[in-house]
């Protein structure tokens, strides 16, 4: 019984300090030799170093993605003399209602692909050229008003509406793309030479984007801490 309460004892020791524990246990009073049991605790803090090269790992790789993408803005912005603001507006001349989204090809087309919702829904992708910011074509898409409708309804009470937004975006890089985030909060969101960023709706405040994903798997590292 002795025996078995200074296991426990020492078992439990080791359980808070981690390591390595040597304990010995005597039989008590019928002379018998005591024995050798080693209890061995992982320490949490062994994986510390690992775990600070994975953050590194994953902070430098989103520092590479982040270049790419603006390298690759850069390369889309080249040669486009119609600004995303200049371009909605032609679009919308030719087709009133409300644009969610201009987006420069990359494709080498030079031309804005501007997305107007009309008052009923329905969608049209109006093209500009990004060389003297004519309007190419009109095409509505028939694939579903509902989207078009879930837009209205995100900026329903807005003043800031996306050629705006550009606008606002445009004094931190030139902006490639900008279209209506309603993952979370409604916000514009604008793709720049110079990294992404949000316009709220309603002040036109610019902010930076961060990406939904890695404030996740910030907040699952916080909670695993």
């Amino acid at each position: 019984m002795k025996r078995n309460i200074v296991l426990a004892t020492v078992a439990a020791a080791a359980l808070i300090g981690g390591g390595t524990v040597a304990a010995y246990a005597g039989s008590g009073d019928d002379g018998a030799s005591p024995r050798q049991s080693d209890v061995r605790v992982a320490d949490d803090r062994d994986d510390a170093p690992k775990d600070d090269t994975d953050d590194r790992e994953d902070a430098q790789n989103d520092r590479d993605d982040a270049r790419d993408d603006r390298e690759e803005a850069a390369a889309q912005a080249r040669g486009a003399d119609v600004t995303a603001a200049e371009a909605i507006a032609a679009a919308l001349e030719r087709t009133p209602g409300t644009a969610v989204s201009a987006e420069l090809d990359d494709d080498g087309s030079r031309v804005w692909e501007v997305t107007v919702v009309k008052a009923d829904g329905t969608e049209h992708d109006v093209r500009v050229s990004a060389g003297d910011g004519k309007v190419l074509s009109d095409r509505r898409d028939d694939d579903d008003d509902d989207d078009g409708r879930r837009d209205l309804a995100a900026l329903k009470g807005s003043t800031v509406d996306a050629r705006e937004a550009a606008e606002a975006a445009a004094a931190k890089g030139t902006v490639v793309e900008i279209d209506l985030d309603d993952d979370g909060p409604a916000v514009w969101k604008a793709e720049t030479t110079k990294g992404e960023w949000n316009v709220d709706l309603k002040s036109g405040a610019v902010t930076a984007h961060h990406d939904d994903a890695g404030q996740d798997d910030d907040r699952n590292d916080r909670d695993d801490d």
